[in-house]
């Protein structure tokens, strides 16, 4: 069959892939344009192989709420450029992936890479991820996502900030939703500012806190021993007190000072909209955290590809 300009039109917006490569595929496949596509797939496979030695440090996380308001989840998807951040095929693919998580029961991402995308079952979301690839021209993974199920008499709050930079999923308990959603929202800003890691003291675990001791600890003896004269063990034991309790109001939610009030705790804010509501849970992702960054030039990333 005759590879005409409609075929390869047509190939191209069932795949996303670019004109030669459907053209080629087309080729190879005499024209069947669903042999096409799975020519595609395989090479899209190949090309994710090629680029999975690539640092994919940047990218978007994305929350979502289902429309029921019974789950929640946030995703974190990687991309080797910023640019690729910005792509809206690339945004599409991430939602699409948080909604896939939404759905899961998959106990980790090696057994969330072989389930059936949601949004074509022929493919699992391994298969998606590397035609993904193939469209887009960078390595992109899947890193992690967290699902919430609602508590009885709770409500989920989203908040997304820099384009994707940062996504904050909040569960509020509350009697009443709407007397509660401009606080949550609030308090999902106040996340993405602040980073705390836990609601309160009381949800810190003491493996934490003995850690935290004992690095602090060994900085003040540290200290004292640098000093001409060292203080007695009781005055560095008051010191550790000091310096953990200030730590741990730091990384405690409800503790921390309200961004939009300063002179209260967002444990007062929560209080003064109702008395009823309590914060029961919370998850922040910011893209790329703990990962190796990508150090290049970008004068010289242009040049190279100018150059080839």
């Amino acid at each position: 069959m005759a590879v005409t300009a409609a075929l390869v039109k047509e190939l191209r917006e069932l795949s996303g892939a670019g004109m030669v490569d459907c053209k080629n595929a087309l080729t190879e496949s005499d024209g069947v344009i669903e042999k096409a596509i799975e020519i595609l797939r395989e090479k899209g496979m190949a090309a994710a192989v090629k680029k999975a030695g690539r640092i994919a440090s940047e990218g978007l996380c994305h929350a979502y709420i289902a429309e029921d308001g019974k789950t929640a989840v946030v995703v974190e998807v990687n991309s080797e450029t910023d640019f690729v951040a910005k792509n809206q095929i690339f945004r599409d693919f991430v939602e699409s992936i948080a909604k896939q998580a939404a759905v899961s029961s998959s106990p980790d991402i090696d057994a969330f890479y072989n389930e059936k995308y949601i949004d074509d079952s022929s493919q699992t979301v391994r298969e998606a991820l590397s035609q993904k690839v193939l469209t887009i021209g960078e390595n992109l993974t899947i890193r992690r996502f967290e699902k919430f199920e609602a508590e009885e008499n709770s409500v989920f709050v989203s908040y997304v900030h820099g384009g994707g930079k940062v996504a904050v999923i909040l569960e509020i308990s509350a009697p009443n939703a709407a007397e509660v959603a401009e606080a949550g929202k609030n308090i999902s800003m106040q996340i993405a500012a602040m980073a705390p890691r836990f609601v309160d003291r009381a949800s810190i675990p003491q493996s934490f806190i003995d850690e935290e001791t004992r690095i602090l600890s060994e900085q003040a003896d540290n200290e004292n021993k640098a000093e001409t004269k060292p203080k007695p063990p009781q005055v560095l034991q008051k010191i550790v007190e000091g310096r953990l309790n200030k730590e741990l109001k730091n990384f405690c939610l409800l503790e921390q000072e309200y961004v939009k009030d300063p002179d209260v705790t967002v444990s007062a804010y929560l209080a003064s909209v109702s008395a009823s509501a309590s914060v029961k849970r919370f998850v922040r992702f910011e893209t790329g955290e703990g990962l190796e960054k990508k150090e290049e030039n970008f004068a010289e990333e242009v040049q190279k590809t100018m150059q080839g």
